[in-house]
């Protein structure tokens, strides 16, 4: 005599198999989802260590040069405004063109519509018609601001130090701060020494 499965069997197998393959489908959704979440946030982790290191270059290059705005009047060598943003003069302008033009650059970093922008200009005294390379930088930014660090630790939000600070030689400045608050990283904060200006 031949014995089968009988209906009920079937139907218990067939039921494990439903359960095994939902959560099979399940993992392997998630897998997938992982997957492209990592991949986003190493997308936006290389942007935002791309920025951090043209940043960092254009520090490291700072010079004590002060430059003339359109009007002729004296801009000093670094400034740190009110919005918090940075201008300053850099080395290090590399020529392989071997253009008429001076290796020192004056940049700029701003923020408008949520994203960091990296401006230079192709002369440091400005004319009247000297207008700005802009280059965006980082994009979906909450907050940019950069700090002054002074010889005795302080930290500043303008710069240069006017009156009797700017003679003090606890106020030399040391280094510059940088926080940004960037999605989804929260807010990174980078501390760079500069050179003696």
């Amino acid at each position: 005599m031949r014995r089968g499965f009988t209906l009920i069997e079937m139907l218990v197998v067939l039921a494990v198999f439903a359960v095994v393959g939902l959560i099979a489908s399940q993992l392997v959704s998630r897998t997938i989802n992982n997957h492209a979440i990592m991949s986003e946030r190493a997308a936006r982790l290389v942007e935002v260590q791309r920025a951090m290191q043209i940043l960092k270059r254009d520090v490291m290059q700072l010079t004590n040069r002060p430059i003339r705005d359109m009007l002729g009047d004296q801009i000093e060598p670094i400034r740190i405004g009110s919005d918090g943003l940075i201008e300053f003069s850099r080395m290090g302008w590399r020529n392989p063109l071997q253009q008429r033009r001076a290796e020192l650059q004056r940049v700029a970093y701003i923020v408008e519509d949520g994203d960091l922008y990296r401006s230079y200009w192709s002369v440091l005294d400005r004319a009247q018609d000297s207008e700005p390379v802009v280059q965006k930088l980082l994009g979906d930014v909450e907050q940019v601001e950069f700090f002054a660090l002074d010889a005795a630790g302080n930290e500043h939000t303008f710069w240069p130090l006017l009156g009797a600070f700017a003679d003090d030689p606890n106020t030399r400045l040391v280094a510059l701060i940088m926080r940004v608050e960037a999605a989804p990283f929260g807010i990174v904060e980078r501390l760079w020494p500069v050179p003696s200006v």
